[in-house]
């Protein structure tokens, strides 16, 4: 029997929906979760016409000859069998997303290197629930047609499998995902993993370099590179792909490996730094576009990430035009000024001004009086030197 049919049939568990309901009433269950078969629960003309979000809020397709359909792991999974390469872009919101969702991606990663990219962060190890549903909320809200997962940050599935679950539904109530993504292809993740697949939430595997657990293995260091340990990261994906993962991220593994697993398992793999023969390759957003030019963000941006475009320098010469504009006085010029009062109230308005303009002059003048003695007094140092 091929390897998928246990991950189908923990795929298929509709009982578990009864759980959720129980504890979240009104949980609409997502149209993805069976990436072997059929969609377990077929959707009407009507909503077929929207993308419903996780208030309720619907939002329109847009008009045109074909309609684009909306990425599941079904789908997902069919293209791994047409050997159709899978698009999957990292990104952190709004405006990046609807970008994204523009450009016909297959699978948008709210990834937890938002920690890194756009908050700062040296490692993705502080990043929190709270900042992960945030910015999932943000991204929901853009993108309509890809595949929307989410990625639990560090802390919140490795305590015990309730939890994970429980935060794991937050990501679909709360934050409007499809999907989750883990960390990690250990005994106890698939079990954690076939915890959140039976309690009906599709989920994205992802071995490799692991980024959480940089603490563990050194940093940020590619693995796989012996016999040894690439043999276990095919160990790990097998164990993910039991469990009910619909598929598996790998990261940073010598070509040949990430081959070999993808040639090994019935789900499909994303590579990123992973060589050209997974099912498909992932990118983040800001590194592909090459968004910053900035110290901090370069010494992140990964030596496998091809650069698309030089967005960052497009964006730097854009300030430093908007800056010159405005200290040479030469913006906003009449082009950028179009709200005009008619002659009659310009005049109306002049003569309401000179009624009381010698008060008016008489307080400026008072005022700045009042800032220039406290200036010239802050200046002064404790023995009367200027600091």
């Amino acid at each position: 029997m091929r390897r998928c049919s246990l991950a189908v049939r923990r795929l298929l568990v509709r009982s578990s929906w009864e759980h959720v309901n129980k504890t979240y009433p009104n949980t609409r269950q997502p149209a993805l979760v069976n990436y072997c078969g059929s969609e377990t629960n077929q959707v009407s003309s009507a909503d077929k016409a929207v993308r419903w979000t996780s208030n309720g809020a619907s939002v329109s397709k847009p008009s045109g000859n074909k309609p684009r359909k909306k990425t599941t792991a079904l789908s997902l999974a069919n293209k791994k069998r047409q050997s159709k390469k899978i698009t999957m872009v990292t990104a952190y919101d709004y405006p990046s997303a609807l970008h994204v969702d523009r450009a016909g991606i297959d699978i948008l990663l709210v990834g937890d290197s938002v920690g890194m990219v756009e908050l700062g962060y040296d490692t993705t190890q502080p990043v929190t629930m709270e900042e992960m549903i945030h910015h999932c909320k943000a991204v929901g809200r853009g993108a309509q047609y890809p595949l929307l997962v989410g990625d639990m940050p560090l802390g919140s599935y490795e305590i015990n499998d309730d939890e994970a679950l429980r935060n794991a539904y937050r990501f679909l109530k709360d934050a409007g995902m499809d999907a989750v993504k883990l960390e990690g292809g250990s005994k106890a993740r698939a079990l954690t993993v076939q915890k959140i697949v039976e309690g009906g939430i599709a989920v994205l595997g992802h071995v490799g370099l692991t980024p959480q657990a940089i603490s563990v293995i050194g940093g940020f260091r590619a693995q796989g590179r012996t016999a040894i340990k690439a043999r276990a990261l095919l160990d790990d994906a097998l164990r993910l792909q039991d469990a009910g993962a619909f598929a598996v991220v790998l990261e940073c593994v010598p070509a040949p490996v990430a081959t070999a697993i993808t040639n090994a398992l019935d789900i499909p793999t994303i590579g990123i730094g992973a060589g050209p023969g997974t099912s498909g390759q992932v990118l983040v957003y800001h590194d592909m576009l090459g968004m910053l030019s900035h110290p901090h963000h370069e010494q992140f941006v990964p030596k496998f990430c091809k650069q698309y475009a030089k967005v960052g320098d497009s964006i730097m010469k854009g300030l430093e035009d908007f800056k010159r504009d405005v200290e040479s006085s030469t913006f906003p010029s009449g082009e950028f000024s179009p709200y005009a009062m008619t002659p009659n109230e310009e005049n109306a308005f002049k003569e309401l001004l000179s009624k009381d303009a010698e008060e008016r002059k008489r307080r400026l003048q008072e005022l700045s009086e009042r800032l220039k003695s406290s200036d010239e007094y802050e200046t002064l140092g404790l023995y009367g030197k200027s600091d």
